[in-house]
């Protein structure tokens, strides 16, 4: 094999690296991209859960304590 054809063959594989490496990136950037979105999905789900247990809280709080509003007689 001639020098210039193992540099040929060498040129080749570099840039096959090079292809490989890419697209790995790009997946794992695709990757990256979805796990965020998961997280802030689950982030907001949490929020709408705790402030829908502050308010079932609230009211269930507010129902438990004896009225002080006298009530409206004819």
């Amino acid at each position: 094999m001639s020098n210039n054809e193992m540099t040929r063959n060498l040129e080749q594989l570099l840039e096959s690296l090079i292809k490989m490496v890419g697209n790995s990136n790009k997946n794992l950037d695709g990757l990256q991209k979805r796990v965020s979105q998961l997280e802030w999905i689950i982030k907001e789900q949490q929020h709408e859960i705790k402030e829908r247990d502050d308010l079932i809280r609230i009211y269930s709080s507010h129902s438990q304590e004896p009225s002080s509003i006298t009530p409206f007689r004819l």
